[in-house]
């Protein structure tokens, strides 16, 4: 148990009168030593402009790769997106993507969590073959999440291993290895400039940052506000049932950084100020190949909203609906706007635009149809948790309105975008992912190789080959078969009545666990996650669930 620090007799009866109680008081204090004061302790400088590297004055004479967009949306729930038919807001800029191009109605996130899905989309490969296996977990929030979750109100409670988070490296040294080739890195080659505008969650320190992975330019997330709590611009939505989103909002500052500099205060509501960026960076490269990697911290919690976009969205009476369709809104403005950028800069016909989400919508954030008609949440490998968009525009190569039903992954945008660049795949390490491009550029999706995707998060396993989906963990003891052909919600449960089925397709995780690795660092913390029912619902012992490693 570390040693908390010794506060002052006047802080300590401040803190005791404020909370009312002693449970209350020592939650506040905790709070406070583990996430206030560190928050405090770090320097936002103000705003500083952002000066992109500037390509050549005219473009080059003859024909050039095409550049490269991928617009990364964070838990963004399936049923966000009105492309579906559902959803609590019109998205007609993320809709025009798929229509103008092509839309995987069957695509999956690398795993259920943000951080390993971010790290298959760079490298290709699986995180349990780099590794990157579990998403680093930020200095106290363990010691937080078990303070408020574990009140002796819930059925299940979170399990924490405190010995595996002593020995776990230091926060921001979990990152992914420097030997893993990213993208970026791939791309140089070819002459591309390469730049991230975002979250990276891939490592903190010197030798993870975006800088050292291959991106000439980054300018990114260093905390998590999209505007200052008290600023007269926002809109707050707190979910006092998430013990996580009591640690973010203790925790979280409103900063940026540029090419690893010091933070600083962004311009404007963080989505906005993204997409700011992005149009100066596509200004600034347009007469050269560039990839641009624009990974927005929206529609992740702590849930806040423009007060321009809340007022414009008064017809939904529910108050944290209205914030989070006001910040659906404002990540579909910046798609509309990165494409005008591209547009009245004259490099839409020869740009590649990818847009997807890292992993399905959470359900500790208390909306239950985010993920509508799947089930699950993010943290989970059912449907919810693992279904994404996916939507590929390339005009000239991808013919208008393109529907594909094969199933494709995360992993699949590596060899994806490499090929379209003209570029080598590594040949020294196995890649995971395929090259989805020609299944979409002429040759039939029947043609597509029916291979297994795998997904693993600790005990917690699931493999898809063939429209069958089987999962199983420890905690609980159970195993799940799904014929995703015929029930596609995943409503009917054929483990018992198809044991063949569940010991073929364990023995493809088995094979396939042999050619992994052991995890860069270990998961701290176990989380229970009920499948059929938001954080907000009160859950029962006989509700579904499974524990989620992280």
């Amino acid at each position: 148990m570390k040693k908390w620090q010794i506060w002052s007799l006047a802080a300590v009866v401040a803190l005791v009168t404020v909370a009312g109680t002693a449970y209350a008081f020592r939650k506040e204090l905790i709070l406070y030593a583990v996430a206030i004061r560190a928050r405090d302790a770090t320097p936002v400088a103000p705003n500083r402009e952002v000066v992109w590297e500037k390509g050549p004055e005219t473009a080059p004479e003859g024909q050039r790769p095409p550049n490269i967009v991928v617009i990364l949306a964070d838990d963004l729930g399936f049923n966000d997106i009105s492309y579906y038919g559902g959803g609590l807001i019109e998205t007609p800029h993320i809709d025009a993507l798929a229509r103008d191009g092509a839309n995987f109605s069957t695509a999956y996130s690398g795993t259920a969590a943000c951080a390993p899905s971010r790290a298959m989309i760079m490298t290709g490969r699986y995180g349990t073959r780099t590794g990157f296996e579990f998403t680093p977990t930020p200095p106290g929030m363990t010691r937080i999440v078990d303070l408020f979750y574990n009140d002796g109100t819930r059925p299940h409670e979170l399990l924490v291993d405190q010995e595996a988070a002593d020995k776990a490296p230091p926060f921001r040294e979990q990152g992914l290895p420097g030997e893993e080739i990213t993208l970026a890195e791939a791309l140089k080659p070819k002459g591309y400039h390469t730049m991230h505008i975002g979250k990276w969650h891939l490592g903190n320190a010197p030798e993870f940052i975006p800088n050292a992975q291959g991106f000439d330019e980054s300018v990114m997330l260093e905390s998590g506000l999209f505007l200052p709590e008290d600023s007269p611009e926002v809109v707050n939505a707190k979910l006092p049932f998430d013990p996580i989103d009591q640690f973010l909002w203790a925790r979280m500052q409103y900063a940026t950084s540029y090419n690893g500099s010091e933070w600083f205060e962004p311009k404007g509501y963080l989505t906005d100020y993204y997409t700011d960026e992005a149009v100066k960076a596509i200004e600034a490269n347009r007469n050269r190949p560039f990839f641009l990697y624009l990974a927005h911290w929206a529609v992740h919690t702590p849930l806040q909203a423009s007060k321009a976009d809340y007022d414009a969205l008064s017809h939904i009476e529910n108050e944290r609906e209205r914030v989070y369709a006001a910040m659906i809104r404002a990540l579909d403005r910046s798609v509309g706007r990165v494409m005008e950028a591209l547009k009245e800069n004259g490099l839409d016909d020869n740009t590649i635009v990818i847009f997807s989400s890292d992993n399905g919508g959470p359900g500790y954030i208390g909306i239950p149809d985010v993920n509508k008609p799947y089930r699950g949440w993010k943290l989970t490998y059912f449907e919810g948790g693992i279904r994404v968009p996916l939507f590929v525009r390339w005009p000239g190569k991808i013919e208008p309105g393109t529907e594909r039903k094969m199933p494709v992954a995360h992993l699949d945008l590596f060899p994806t975008i490499v090929a379209a660049a003209g570029a080598p795949l590594p040949g020294d390490r196995v890649i995971d992912g395929i090259d989805i491009l020609p299944y979409v550029t002429g040759m039939d999706e029947a043609a597509a190789p029916a291979r297994p995707i795998f997904w693993r998060d600790g005990h917690y396993q699931a493999v898809r080959l063939d429209g069958w989906k089987l999962q199983f963990a420890k905690r609980p003891n159970k195993t799940w078969l799904y014929n995703l052909n015929e029930d596609p919600t995943e409503q009917v449960n054929l483990a018992e009545e198809n044991p063949e089925k569940v010991a073929e397709l364990k023995a493809l995780v088995e094979a396939h666990n042999a050619t992994q690795r052991e995890p860069l660092f270990p998961a701290v913390a176990e989380m229970p996650v009920t499948i059929d029912k938001t954080l907000e619902e009160e859950a029962t012992p006989e509700d579904e669930y499974i524990y989620w490693p992280g």
